[in-house]
């Protein structure tokens, strides 16, 4: 073959591959849009205009084999990457390590229906993946499905929904409404402002500097901690794992672990706490200002109060009692540890 011939082989190869590394661009308009990807990375950013745009750039050996799909499914706009293949190969997952999910012919998942497919870090399969930028413009509906990878959000303005099978979630700047459901991974949310829904089967969820009206979480097993978080209402539960809240505004406190210590350092602004656990101490941290009836029960450790409490009943593992004028009430229940009432 001549230098010539050679030469244009491989600039066109080039291309090639300077193509596949910026991504091919797809369109979505409506108010309502869905993506859907089984592998990969999901970066979803802020855009411009009034239309979604996803940047789909495929991986691996066989990333020639995966298919993008666009079209309206259950009233919304959708883009889905279609896998043709049950037992897809994604190395980041890990050695030996695998997730199974359901998926419909059309690359919808998470919900009823479709055929099962074997995510693997390893083995034999279909070599491929995706990785994905989620451009969404103010005001938008977006919902983003993947089932192993990474979900990064970052600084939209909008309603979004992240759901995700094995994946780690982090969240940064966003304005509106947020729902992150994860079957197993960490969540990391920051600067947040609106409600906030985060539902994990197994993995931790650290908050700082969010604000809403109604805040949610509930993992299976898994920490949580936040830092400078205000709620209006605020509910937390754990099967196990630690709860520790700090620089806390809210009304209402309703905090459940079946396994872990309970910490709320909050302001003045409570008016209601309850906290639960199966086995650990819980201490509440709270103004010189607070009033509340209490109602303190565990059935082995210490009662303990900074605060001049009124009593009206006490037992050797059960304190009932008032904290100066009885306007707000504080109960907490353990099966096993202390309970603290902190003057700050």
């Amino acid at each position: 073959m001549s230098a010539r011939p050679v030469c244009l082989v491989l600039a066109a190869l080039l291309v090639a591959t300077s193509a596949a590394a910026q991504g091919t661009r797809y369109t979505l308009t409506g108010h309502d849009v869905a993506v859907y990807n089984l592998a990969g990375t999901l970066r979803v950013e802020p855009g411009t205009g009034s239309a979604v745009v996803v940047e789909v750039t495929r991986r691996g050996d066989d990333a020639s084999r995966l298919e993008v799909q666009t079209g309206t499914i259950g009233g919304r706009e959708t883009l889905r990457v279609v896998y043709p293949d049950d037992h897809v190969v994604y190395a980041p997952l890990g050695r030996h390590s695998q997730t199974q999910i359901r998926v419909r012919d059309d690359g919808t998942f998470n919900d009823r229906g479709g055929h099962e497919v074997t995510i693997t870090g390893d083995g034999s399969g279909l070599d491929a993946s995706a990785d994905l930028r989620v451009l969404v413009p103010a005001g938008q509906r977006i919902a983003v499905n993947l089932a192993v990878g990474h979900v990064a959000v970052t600084s939209v303005h909008g309603q979004v929904l992240v759901d995700a099978s094995a994946a780690d979630v982090e969240t940064s700047g966003t304005r509106g409404g947020l729902s992150v459901d994860v079957g197993s991974g960490d969540v990391k949310i920051s600067g947040a402002e609106g409600d906030l829904n985060v539902d994990t089967g197994s993995g931790s969820v650290t908050l700082s500097e969010v604000k809403g009206d109604d805040v949610g979480i509930d993992t299976g097993s898994g920490e949580v901690t936040a830092t400078t978080l205000g709620a209006r209402s605020l509910k937390i539960d754990t099967g196990s794992g630690g709860v520790r809240l700090s620089g806390v505004a809210t009304e209402n406190a309703d905090l459940e672990t079946g396994s872990g210590e309970i910490e709320l350092d909050v302001d003045a602004s409570l008016k209601s706490f309850h906290a639960e656990t199966g086995s650990g101490d819980v201490t509440l941290r709270a103004p010189a200002s607070l009033s509340a009836a209490i109602d303190l029960e565990t059935s082995s450790g210490d009662i303990e109060s900074d605060f001049d409490v009124t009593i009206t009943r006490r037992e050797e593992d059960h304190l009932v009692g008032r904290i100066g004028s009885g306007a707000g009430r504080i109960s907490v229940d353990t099966g096993s540890g202390s309970v603290r009432l902190v003057r700050r």
